[in-house]
Parts: C-alpha cells; sequence; structure tokens
C-alpha cells in the first residue's frame, strides 16, 4: 500500500474531476445496497449532490461507512452529510457542482429551495487504482 502522492493525485483528478458516474454502497440492517451517482473528486474525497431524505443518506446517517467504484478504481471512505448545498461553507463545493454536472443539474429535478438538497462527501480512507494493467492499493488517510 502506498499513500497518495503527486502521481496517483493526477491520475484521480484526470479521471474523476467531472461529472462521473460512480457506484456508491451502503449498508443497513446487514444488508447491502449499491446505486449508481454522480460525483466528481477533489482533494482525497467524491462529492456527490444528493437527498436528505433518501435512502441512501438514512443509511449513511446509521452507517457512513461506505464503498465506491467507477472507472478502474474503487475504495472505501466515510460518507458525511454536508448540509444544504446553498449554505455558505458548501460554496467552493457547490460552485464545482454547477460547473462540473452544468448538462443536468438545472433541469427541474433539484429542488435548491429546499433545504433537504444536501451535498454529500465521501471521504476516501483507502482503494485500489488501476493504471496501466497495475493494481496499486492506495492509503488517503493523513
Amino acid at each position: 500500500m502506498v499513500k497518495l502522492n503527486a502521481e496517483l493525485e493526477k491520475i484521480l483528478i484526470e479521471r474523476f474531476s467531472k461529472d462521473s458516474l460512480i457506484s456508491l454502497a451502503t449498508a443497513a440492517d446487514n444488508m447491502p445496497y449499491v446505486r449508481t451517482v454522480d460525483a466528481y473528486y477533489d482533494n482525497k474525497s467524491f462529492y456527490v449532490l444528493t437527498y436528505a431524505l433518501s435512502n441512501k443518506m438514512k443509511q449513511i446517517k446509521e452507517n457512513p461507512n461506505v464503498a465506491i467504484s467507477g472507472d478502474w478504481f474503487t475504495a472505501k471512505g466515510k460518507g458525511i452529510n454536508l448540509g444544504y448545498f446553498y449554505k455558505a461553507e458548501n460554496k467552493t463545493i457547490s460552485d464545482k457542482m454547477k460547473q462540473y454536472f452544468a448538462a443536468w443539474i438545472d433541469n427541474g429535478h433539484n429542488n435548491f429551495e429546499d433545504e433537504n438538497t444536501v451535498i454529500l462527501q465521501i471521504k476516501l480512507t483507502g482503494g485500489t487504482l488501476v493504471v496501466d494493467n497495475e493494481w496499486i492499493e492506495i492509503d488517503f488517510t493523513d
């Protein structure tokens, strides 16, 4: 296992610092659940626009341990509800979401007046990245 370094970070940014479909797995009552979400990567985390009352957020509230998969990358981490999309502390993230998710973010599906429209942070702890047919185990912890 290697610590995240500049070379690996560059690959993650190239693959995922845009609108990326990833699988997000949660667990509740000893049962796994998985769904595809739109996310983008930044600084050891993925960010997802979601609804606070959704099943995934209820499951994460009870058990924040999550796993993801996408584009030759799998990882585990902690799900963190950052709160309302337009909360002042979320401005940097919400601005990036508006840019990366421009093709669909304002299509009427999201109600930005509802404070249950929130940002989910998936703070990575460990993962496996495939680069040139090599499986690289990464430690994302500080």
